[in-house]
């Protein structure tokens, strides 16, 4: 089965660390690592770590760091379609500082809205052969448009919300399924409770908000509830979520919404405890 992700593709620079740098200071890393990354992508290879076939839509060009990009994404079986393939700007790039005792992680980087793509450079053929899409909001016109030609396919359509992003109000309601971080806060919502009710207006039958190491709220078809996630030590959240919209994609495609909620939370927990987004895929996946 083929998933299609549109969105963000970046190069990550991982540095596992004892804390991050303070002012003025040099730190020398434990460990580091050099990845491709951005939700969108690292759901794709989540979902390709599935077995499925997976295809990542995005903005990168030919500068000599989309190099590194590409070699990861062929290690991890992902197919790339650049939307900007003579671009020759550099590609997003991620700092990320992971602190050791805790795998809670700092992040810098750039603002991605540079990368975006006008709908016109994008045909609704990509969508062939496609069981799936998530859009992570990087693409907004682009996931605008292939969202509606998969609607009219019925081919699902994944929100990851990560963020609010303008743009979101136009995506959303070609949602099947809208899952959400608790910092995706639309315009005059202030708590989870306030997001539900707004996407539930635009009658997205699935709907969750994640909590990082707290229960899910979810309402599924005008249903709600909470569901707990695995308790563990972590030891680098980098990239959970993503994983997490990655699993929910392929486990969605053969169980039931609440059921996928938890597979996709067994998994993004079973990540965390392993630094990068890679290593977890070489292990027995829960």
């Amino acid at each position: 089965m083929r998933g299609l992700f549109v969105g963000l593709t970046t190069l990550d620079l991982i540095y596992r660390a004892a804390q991050p740098p303070a002012k003025n200071q040099k730190l020398v890393a434990s460990d580091y690592l050099v990845s491709a990354g951005g939700p969108a992508t690292n759901a794709a290879i989540a979902f390709a770590s599935f077995r499925h076939a997976a295809t990542v839509l995005s903005s990168l060009g030919c500068h000599p760091l989309t190099h590194l990009i590409q070699a990861d994404l062929q290690v991890c079986h992902v197919t790339l379609h650049d939307l900007s393939p003579t671009k020759t700007e550099p590609p997003p790039v991620s700092s990320i500082v992971v602190t050791e005792a805790t795998g809670e992680r700092a992040v810098i980087s750039i603002n991605a809205v540079k990368t975006a793509i006008p709908a016109a450079q994008v045909s609704p053929e990509l969508l062939d052969d496609v069981r799936i899409v998530l859009i992570d909001g990087h693409q907004m016109a682009v996931g605008e448009k292939l969202a509606k030609h998969a609607r009219a396919s019925g081919i699902p359509v994944v929100i990851d919300g990560g963020s609010w992003k303008p743009g979101f109000e136009s995506v959303l309601p070609l949602a099947d399924y809208a899952i959400c971080s608790a910092n995706f806060q639309p315009p005059h919502c202030q708590t989870a409770a306030d997001t539900i009710a707004y996407l539930q207006a635009l009658n997205i039958p699935h709907i969750a908000i994640t909590h990082g190491d707290q229960p899910i709220q979810y309402c599924d078809r005008g249903i709600s509830g909470c569901l707990s996630v695995p308790a563990i030590q972590p030891v680098d959240t980098l990239g959970a979520g993503d994983i997490f919209h990655g699993a929910f994609c392929h486990a969605i495609l053969e169980i039931d919404f609440v059921e996928a909620l938890s597979a996709a939370a067994k998994v993004a927990a079973h990540s965390c405890q392993y630094f990068g987004t890679r290593e977890w895929m070489k292990t027995t996946k829960p």
